[in-house]
């Protein structure tokens, strides 16, 4: 944009700011890959817009971007069901156990049938038969999706039991994604920390909010509603392994993932999406990770790629202060904010790159035997 002339600095537009930190701050030679074979526990390789058209690309050239970054598996989250999972698993079988696709639910069909839950039971079932490896349930639960009287589905819906009882009779992990940021339930207005974000991505923003426990009301369930029927579940269902998303969906909050984590033996989450969250409270969130390092599982949320596998590395490894957490360094698609390195020890490093998601999603030992 180069040098702006004096008296013109008003006239700077906001999507053109860039600021450059000022802070000398020891950097050590950030690492660019992970240090340590790592499996990828939430990615996107359907036809969804999320894979970035990695669909239509060849497990080959797949196979070679995995070896290029240390990643020795992947799980796709875009299986979806019947037909469509049915292509998915075919299209990536010449990789085997490098990638692991998991089923979906039709939430459309929900208005339809009064025995969703169980319809969704029989056809992850049937999913398990085929070959899924796990359930993704998506944030439509809770925030969209309809039952046949128009009513909004909470995420602990008692008619959804039987979905949550069939994943752990199939021994399927369920990775769930509900409710989003907490600043998606907030009003748009100047104190907004996701302000950007949400005007580039207005139906991300969950408001108004209606009053909470009153679901005939009109407006979003709010953020904490959402979060405790989550909870819910997950206690009801002791036997069925459930993968917080996003940091358990609360990256925010630390404090209660921390306490779930204590509360629920079948509690587990990934980091996929959330280093922007998790590097602003580095304290927190090292202690967090070093408390159950048996639990928390490395993820990216973003289609395969050196540059955004290094920045995950770079978080998790080194002690670096406040360096950009978007891969190409700018101002943070996420908030305007750096990030800090966590520095984990070695051990706890294997745990989360590999050793958590090889023992839950692929049934292998720590050393990778089965």
């Amino acid at each position: 944009m180069g040098e702006l002339p004096a008296g013109e600095l008003g006239n700077l537009r906001l999507a053109d700011f860039r600021p450059r930190s000022q802070l000398r701050t020891h950097t050590t030679e950030a690492p660019v890959r992970p240090s340590f074979p790592a499996i990828d526990a939430h990615n996107h390789l359907g036809p969804t817009p999320f894979s970035d058209g990695w669909d239509r690309r060849s497990p080959a050239e797949l196979a070679t971007a995995l070896d290029a970054s240390n990643i020795e598996a992947i799980v796709d989250l875009d299986g979806g069901w019947g037909d469509v999972l049915s292509r998915e698993l075919e299209h990536w079988a010449p990789l085997g156990d490098r990638v692991a696709v998991f089923a979906g639910l039709d939430y459309a069909t929900w208005p339809e049938r009064p025995d969703f839950g169980e319809v969704e039971a029989a056809r992850l079932r049937s999913g398990a038969t085929a070959g899924a490896r796990g359930l993704k349930v998506w944030k439509l639960l809770g925030l969209r999706a309809r039952d046949p009287a128009g009513r909004l589905v909470p995420v602990d819906d008692a008619r959804l039991d039987p979905l949550w009882a069939a994943a752990g009779e199939s021994r399927l992990p369920v990775t769930i994604h509900v409710a989003d940021p907490i600043a998606f339930f907030e009003p748009l207005d100047a104190t907004n920390e996701r302000y950007e974000e949400l005007l580039e991505h207005p139906d991300w923003h969950f408001w108004p909010a209606r009053p909470r426990g009153r679901p005939e009301a009109d407006g979003f369930p709010p953020f904490d509603e959402i979060i405790d029927g989550l909870e819910a579940v997950v206690a009801r269902h002791p036997g069925t392994t459930f993968i917080g998303a996003h940091v358990g969906c609360a990256p925010e909050d630390l404090a209660r993932v921390d306490r779930m984590l204590a509360a629920y033996p079948n509690w587990h989450v990934d980091i996929a999406a959330r280093i922007a969250e998790l590097g602003r409270q580095p304290y927190s969130a090292r202690d967090l990770i070093l408390r159950w390092p048996d639990r928390v599982l490395f993820g990216t949320d973003a289609p395969p790629d050196a540059a955004a596998w290094a920045v995950y590395a770079r978080f998790l490894e080194t002690r670096d202060e406040s360096f950009p957490y978007d891969p190409d360094g700018g101002p943070g698609s996420q908030g305007r904010w750096q990030v800090h390195g966590l520095g984990l020890p070695d051990d706890v490093l294997r745990a989360v790159y590999a050793d958590n998601a090889r023992r839950l999603i692929f049934g292998r030992a720590p050393n990778g035997s089965a």
